[in-house]
Order: structure tokens, then C-alpha cells, then sequence
């Protein structure tokens, strides 16, 4: 089959999701707080700080990061108004306003109306065990090898990039704090006030009890005292440093309880209380794995030890804590989708303060999308099945954000005329009633 091609004098929209969008970020308050910023050369800028930034939030929410992405739709009716914008910015101004936003404060800004949206549409948030609510915390390599923007250097990882920090809230894993860090920096550099705005920040969303999860990089008693301070449980797996693995053995033979699960693999799991600059002692959860004989069958000459503590304020047994630990690891699926599915590993600017600004807008984007996600779960009305507890960020920019659509003005109103066989319209319809009356 061969097809004529023409072009019509009709509007259509590849990206209507963007109308979920533009009435997500007509709930915050980023035009006041965004257009009070004084700019060092300007006082009156012909495109407002607003429309700059919500511009390129409508970028992001499409899976496009790079500024000259942009240029499509300046031309676009439909794009600046499901932003509901005054104009739309070319890309040296989106560039030279993001320079100048990330040297000004924005980022405060963007994360105090991120966070504000989330309590606003009163996003669920799902505990993690009884009413604990988790909020994880990690660092994720942003690979920038090759550039020398500002900022770039090694990282743990081998490879030349940036070494951002961000909290994720409950199983939806929702961004409630981000930090733009150079590859070389620690872990635990500025980690005790990254921690205390993010607890801060996260009370914002919900009123459930806080359980902070840090990996052994975050092993530091300047954290604990964090959470203690803030009324947050914590788990946090320690570095054991100069520990020997033999004098955990004998602590684990004495005081855990032993498990073989098969032929020269012993297993010992158990708690002990520590005293550790703190009036009150802390409790740490051990798991000791001593293996006289590997999975082949092999005898080993000397026994292999493997040894994994970890700080916790709760009382649960051993195997509950070390299982909610290990579900820490779910952090990793949301470092990708920022990086991947957002285009945000090789951040686009090589000014450090401007990629900080972007990270805190792709969060910002990426909150926004988890939240149409989450909704679209809500009813069985899509042609997607398969039960699951969230929709990845990609799944949602496929399916619902770049929806095609016509644009239609008709008796004095606009409309979205969707396709006979649209098999996304019927949930589109739902979370788009459900934005307009909330």
C-alpha cells in the first residue's frame, strides 16, 4: 500500500497529555514565586521566568531535555495553551533564563512547589510496613564522560560524571529532595541537612510515621541524630571499616540464631544493642554467612564470611529488618527513569548551578508523571491488564502524554477530538475530570 501525502489546515496535538500537565501546574504557586525573582539585567523580561519554566517542565514531561527541543513548538497553539502560557521562549532564552534562574534560587522554588502539588492533589503514598511510610535515600552516578562542564569529575563508579543525591517517599516513590553534587564529592558530605529537608519536606505529603533507608555510604551517627531529632525510624546499613568478620562471628554464634540452608552454608541472624555517643543504646541487626563448602560442592580451605549490620530504631525480627532494606534497592528503578526515560544522565548545560536548576525541574516532571501514573491505576479502564503497583515514567509519556489528538474551536470553546479508536481515551478523560474538579 502506497499513500498519497498531504498536510491539512487542521490543529493536531501528538502530545496531549500535556493538558493533564498544564492543570497539575495550575495548582502551585511557581508563577508567584518564579516571577518576584529580580533578574540581575532585567527587570521587566519580555518572556516571564514562568513561562520559561513551565516550558521546559513541558519538555521534560515528553522524555526531551535538550533546550533546542523547544523550537517545535513555538509555533504550537496547543502546547502553550495546555501550559496555559504566555509565550513560549526560543532555546537561547530558555538557555540564558536557566543560567541566570540557577544562579538566582529557583531551585527552592521548583522543590517547595513540587513537594506542595503532592500535598495538594493528596497523592497516595503507601506504607512500606503498618503505617511506616519509607524514604529512601541514595546517591546515582550521572555518566558525563567526555565534557567539561563544570562540576564533572571522577565517581565511585570509574567514570567521569556528577554524583546527585535524591529522597524517593513511600512505594510510589515519589521525589521529595534532590541535590546536584560533583562526581568526586562523598556520600556523606552535607548529608545531615540534605536528611533533616528531606524528613521536612516529606511531613509535607503525609502524616505517617517516616522510615528513612540509607545505604553503608550514610554511615554516620551525625544521621541517626537527624532521624532521632525528627521522630523518623531509621534502618541504615553500617560500614563495618576496621571490623573483623571473625569477632562478628563469635557475636552471631553467641547471641543470633543459626540456619543451615544447605551443606557448608550457616546462616546466623539476630540483634545486639551498641552504645555510641547517645544516651540510649542502639540497636544494630546482623546476618552472618559462614560457607565451609561453596554452591558446587567445593570444601573450602578457610571459611568464607560474609557479614551485613545495620543501624534501626525498630523492634522488628532480623529477617523483617533486612527485608525492608532490601527493598531499599527499588530506589535504583527510579534513578533510571530520571536518567532514561526523562534524557537527564548527561545533563545539558556546563554551567554546574544551571544542570542543578534542570535536576530539580526534571524531579518536578517526574513527580508529575508518577502522579498520572498512579491515577490511571486507580479504575480498570486501559488496555493494559497486568496488575501492578506503579506505572513506570515511560509507560505514562507513551500512552498518555503523547496522545494524539485534534484540536477543535467550536461555539466560542476549545476541544480535544480523539480518534474512534483511541484505546487510552477513556482513562485520559478520567484523570483529566478528576484534575479540573479537584
Amino acid at each position: 500500500m502506497r499513500y498519497l501525502l498531504e498536510q491539512s489546515d487542521e490543529t493536531l496535538a501528538t502530545h496531549s497529555g500535556l493538558a493533564l500537565v498544564g492543570l497539575m501546574l495550575n495548582r502551585t504557586k511557581l508563577k508567584q514565586g518564579l516571577n518576584q525573582t529580580l533578574l540581575p539585567d532585567r527587570m521587566a523580561p519580555h518572556i516571564s521566568n514562568y513561562d520559561v519554566t513551565v516550558s521546559y517542565i513541558g519538555l521534560l514531561c515528553q522524555g526531551k531535555s535538550n533546550f533546542d527541543h523547544i523550537e517545535q513548538f513555538r509555533e504550537d497553539p496547543f502546547f502553550w495553551q495546555s501550559l496555559m502560557l504566555g509565550s513560549v521562549p526560543s532555546s537561547p532564552t530558555l538557555r540564558q533564563r536557566l543560567d541566570i534562574g540557577g544562579k538566582t534560587g529557583w531551585s527552592n522554588v521548583i522543590m517547595k512547589e513540587s513537594v506542595s502539588l503532592l500535598g495538594a492533589l493528596q497523592a497516595r503514598v503507601t506504607p512500606c510496613l503498618r503505617d511506616l511510610v519509607s524514604l529512601d535515600i541514595d546517591v546515582t552516578p550521572f555518566d558525563n564522560s567526555g565534557t567539561k562542564k563544570e562540576g564533572v569529575n571522577r565517581t565511585y563508579k570509574g567514570m567521569d560524571g556528577y554524583a546527585p543525591i535524591f529522597t524517593y517517599l513511600g512505594e510510589e516513590g515519589y521525589g521529595v529532595n534532590v541535590e546536584l553534587r560533583e562526581g568526586k564529592d562523598h556520600s556523606q558530605n552535607d548529608t545531615p541537612v540534605f536528611l533533616a529537608h528531606s524528613i521536612d519536606n516529606a511531613r509535607r505529603v503525609t502524616n505517617s510515621k517516616l522510615l528513612v533507608r540509607m545505604d553503608s555510604g550514610f554511615d554516620s551517627l551525625d544521621n541517626i541524630k537527624v532521624c532521632i531529632g525528627r521522630n523518623s525510624d531509621y534502618i541504615i546499613k553500617r560500614n563495618l571499616r576496621k571490623e573483623s568478620k571473625d569477632s562478628w562471628l563469635l557475636i552471631a554464634q553467641k547471641h543470633g540464631s543459626c540456619t543451615e540452608e544447605r551443606p557448608g552454608k550457616e546462616v546466623y541472624l539476630g540483634a545486639i544493642f551498641f552504645k555510641k555517643g547517645l544516651p540510649e543504646p542502639l540497636r544494630v541487626v546482623f546476618k552472618v554467612t559462614k560457607r565451609t563448602i561453596d554452591a558446587k560442592g567445593q570444601f573450602l580451605l578457610i571459611p568464607d564470611l560474609e557479614v551485613d549490620t545495620y543501624w534501626t530504631s525498630l523492634p522488628d525480627p532480623p529477617e523483617a529488618i533486612i527485608k525492608l532494606y532490601q527493598n531499599h534497592g527499588t530506589s535504583e528503578q527510579f534513578h533510571s527513569e530520571i536518567k532514561s526515560e526523562l534524557d537527564l544522565e548527561r545533563l545539558p548545560s556546563g554551567k554546574f548551578a544551571t544542570n542543578n536548576l534542570v535536576l530539580h525541574l526534571g524531579l518536578a516532571a517526574y513527580n508529575i508523571l508518577r502522579f498520572i501514573g498512579q491515577e490511571s491505576l486507580k479504575v480498570s479502564d486501559a488496555p493494559l491488564r497486568k496488575k501492578t503497583q506503579r506505572r513506570r515514567i515511560r509507560t505514562v509519556i507513551q500512552n498518555l502524554i503523547t496522545l494524539a489528538s485534534r484540536l477543535v474551536y467550536h461555539a466560542r470553546r476549545y476541544k480535544l477530538s480523539f480518534g474512534r479508536h483511541c484505546p487510552w481515551f477513556v482513562r485520559f478523560r478520567r484523570i483529566y475530570a478528576s484534575l479540573a474538579l479537584s
